[in-house]
């Protein structure tokens, strides 16, 4: 296998095996023209495995979506060949429009609003502002 280095990107890693996609998926990574590589299940030195995700170019990412679906990761900024920034995430407190609230009685499901799910303990449960509905 051959992956070339990325001179200006990000490197997302340690995301959870199996993860990769739904990142890739929910960041809209399929839209980019740059190149895009998806690494599957590599070895890690913490965990039997991971996935990883170089991206090669600078881009605007959504690090609140990443933290949401692998809050373990980190998002490495390169430049010019070389690794400028490490960024660590965490569980970002709000959401907006990210998770869809499964209450079809929600008011965010009969209007026009946004849906909005809040953090609501130091467990990763995410609640809809609205009606307090735990998201799945």
């Amino acid at each position: 296998m051959n992956i070339d280095a990325i001179e200006n990107g990000y490197v997302i890693d340690h995301i959870p095996a199996g993860k990769g996609m739904q990142v890739y998926e929910i960041l809209n990574l399929s839209t980019l023209s740059c190149q895009v590589a998806i690494i599957t299940n590599a070895k890690s030195k913490k965990n039997s495995a991971k996935d990883i995700i170089k991206i090669n170019s600078l881009i605007d990412l959504d690090l609140d979506v990443i933290a949401y679906i692998a809050p373990q990761a980190t998002v490495n900024v390169i430049k010019n060949s070389e690794r400028v920034e490490k960024r660590k995430l965490s569980m970002p407190k709000e959401l907006k429009d990210v998770i869809k609230c499964p209450n079809p009685r929600c008011i965010c499901n009969n209007e026009q609003i946004s849906h909005i799910f809040k953090l609501t303990d130091d467990k990763g449960t995410y609640r809809c502002l609205y009606c307090e509905t735990k998201a799945k």
